[in-house]
């Protein structure tokens, strides 16, 4: 028997996930798999997103929130599918930002499906010593 560590707050975030998407029950979507970090000087977000190109996805800073949207194309409803497994349709994340970021350098990069978006921190203020 293997043992994991209970992390409440993964629970909490994950059952906030899935009532968003029963509040938008009659919107086909997904929810892309993200990972996110952060370092003394940045936040790191990266998403799969296997399938969208570049102009699939809209990403914007908002008042202390990153916004990652996009939307993967339907499949062809001509052909008859014997297993659908792989989301379609519009998504959408939201991550509140705990520091204020330097909204001018944030880079985003696609390659190989994953999405990875560097959010770079403003530099802390600093105490001038009067000489």
């Amino acid at each position: 028997m293997a043992f994991t560590r209970w992390d409440p707050l993964q629970d909490l975030l994950a059952l906030h996930e899935r009532m968003n998407r029963l509040s938008r029950a009659d919107e086909p979507g997904w929810m892309p798999p993200v990972d996110l970090y952060e370092t003394a000087e940045r936040y790191v977000i990266t998403a799969e997103v296997p399938g969208l190109s570049r102009e699939d996805i809209d990403i914007q800073v908002r008042e202390g929130k990153l916004l990652l949207r996009g939307e993967r194309p339907p499949r062809n409803t001509g052909d008859r599918f014997e297993r659908v497994e792989r989301g379609h349709g519009r998504f959408a994340r939201a991550f509140v930002l705990p520091q204020a970021v330097d909204v001018d350098r944030i880079t985003a990069d696609l390659r190989d499906g994953v999405l990875t978006i560097d959010v770079p921190k403003v530099e802390p203020m600093r105490r001038i010593e009067v000489e």
